[in-house]
């Protein structure tokens, strides 16, 4: 049965990340892996949200970056990621594991990386659907601004 793909106010983001994490038979594709970058694909997208599908090789990782303006959450479909946050001029990590998860507001700063020796998969679900990402670099303590790209002419 295919997943819901409808979001209300009162939808967790989390909630549907995890329901698209649990039926990987209704994913229009599999997951793919590239040694030269990150993969991602866009498992489904409506008016008020879209979820993506993403493969991390060992060492693979994000900049620092927000969703531009979406709130959003993850779930670890395998393998193991690491959440990085900047808490008080510093980073700080929380590792998930399969299974777990996270949801987080429209002005979340963070990076993910897999420092494990296995591949991870994990699906994110963003509401409303991404139209830009903010880029930071972190120094002295403090975020600044490297670069902002936009749906469909960056990604």
């Amino acid at each position: 049965m295919p997943v819901a793909t409808t979001v209300t106010r009162a939808t967790d983001l989390l909630s549907l990340a995890r329901a698209h994490a649990a039926a990987p038979d209704d994913w229009p594709f599999a997951p793919r892996y590239d040694p030269r970058r990150r993969w991602y694909g866009r498992l489904a997208i409506a008016d008020d949200h879209e979820v993506w599908l993403l493969t991390w090789l060992p060492g693979q990782a994000t900049d620092l970056h927000d969703h531009g303006g979406s709130a959003g959450a993850f779930t670890v479909v395998t393998g193991e990621v690491v959440e990085q946050t900047v808490r008080g001029g510093e980073l700080t990590a929380t590792a998930y594991a399969i299974g777990d998860g996270r949801r987080f507001g429209a002005h979340h700063v963070h990076r993910i990386v897999n420092n494990g020796t296995l591949p991870a998969v994990t699906v994110h679900a963003y509401g409303p659907a991404l139209t830009a990402m903010t880029r930071y670099r972190l120094h002295d303590g403090r975020l600044s601004v490297e670069s902002v790209t936009t749906a469909g002419a960056d990604w």
